[in-house]
């Protein structure tokens, strides 16, 4: 049975969201991780680790909805996709690994905690630039023979694959530190307005300089960004990425607690919408669309029966523990 087209995009939607969501979720968390190379003193990286204690673990609950919505729906996207991207996937999951052991042993260890700093800070840093890498092999694109992956070991490593995941850490230190401001006060809170200072800047080199890059990587997405009449309908995403970015700044040179996080997320839905706009329909350039990946209707169809509750319910489960653990964090006061 053939996909239905409209279940197809709906799909491809829903797929689309659980990875944002993770993206901008477990974003912060990985960029707190990341910022332990920068903020050495042990009060404050304990106060950092406890404002993400109640909910790292829930935020990588996206990332498993967003790998296994994908094999549902789009099953020949999985079986080409991932074995493009396994080197840095399998690092990835190392790193996530490693990290959420730190987590746990850095909070017991004495002589050792410097150890389990070093894993913490490690891990988030290689799962960071590891998912930059994954974005880059998928937006250059990946060579497919007979409903196969086709190319070799090797080829998600590239130059332009590198320079995404430098922008995603560096986006990560920008949520990470925002999320401190939020999160903090006195001392640490000063330093996380100085880091997010910088980050912002640097991200918005970056987002420049993948923008500038992604349309000549083929002619699909050059003449998405730069032919007569497209660039009018994809004109208000460098614009609304300007709006945000002077929003953020004067945020942050205003002292605002809140303002430089949800705008800091507002800046990554933004620069994802840009990626989606270049891919559609394709969900591993150049050749394959969703239409081409999609599961027969008759699954897509009895997938709806169970997806829509559990998305409701993550929905729910994430909205009520930022609720629940809302408020700073001090030295004092934690959740471990």
């Amino acid at each position: 049975m053939e996909p239905n087209t409209t279940l197809t995009i709906f799909w491809a939607a829903v797929i689309g969201f659980a990875i944002i969501m993770y993206v901008v979720l477990d974003g912060f968390d990985l960029g707190v991780g990341i910022l332990f190379t920068v903020v050495h003193e042990d009060e404050h990286r304990g106060v950092m680790m406890n404002s993400v204690a109640p909910v790292w673990d829930g935020n990588e609950t996206w990332l498993v909805m967003g790998g296994g919505g994908l094999l549902a729906t789009f099953p020949l996207a999985y079986s080409v996709l991932f074995p493009a991207i396994y080197a840095p996937l399998i690092a990835m999951l190392l790193g996530l690994a490693f990290r959420g052991v730190s987590f746990e042993y850095r909070w017991r260890a004495t002589k050792g905690r410097f150890i389990w700093n070093a894993g913490f800070a490690g891990g988030s840093l290689l799962a960071a630039f590891c998912q930059g890498l994954a974005l880059g092999t998928v937006l250059q694109g990946v060579e497919i023979a007979n409903r196969e992956y086709a190319g070799g070991w090797w080829d998600w490593l590239t130059p332009f694959s590198i320079l995404t995941g430098l922008s995603v850490v560096s986006g990560y230190i920008l949520l990470g530190s925002t999320w401190l401001i939020l999160k903090t006060e006195g001392a640490l809170q000063e330093r996380a307005f100085g880091i997010a200072k910088v980050a912002g800047v640097v991200t918005l080199g970056f987002i420049v300089a993948v923008s500038i890059w992604t349309p000549f990587l083929g002619d699909t997405y050059f003449a998405r960004w730069y032919s007569w009449p497209n660039i009018l309908y994809v004109s208000p995403v460098p614009i609304l990425v300007v709006i945000v970015a002077a929003l953020f700044w004067r945020a942050l040179l205003a002292r605002q607690e809140r303002a430089p996080f949800l705008l800091a997320l507002v800046l990554f839905v933004i620069t994802y919408a840009g990626l989606a706009v270049s891919m559609y329909p394709y969900i591993a350039p150049p050749t394959l669309t969703i239409f081409d990946a999609a599961a027969p209707s008759s699954s897509q169809i009895f997938l709806l029966y169970g997806a829509p509750v559990l998305l409701v319910i993550l929905l729910c489960y994430t909205g009520y523990s930022y609720w629940v653990f809302r408020g700073k964090v001090t030295a004092k006061s934690g959740y471990h």
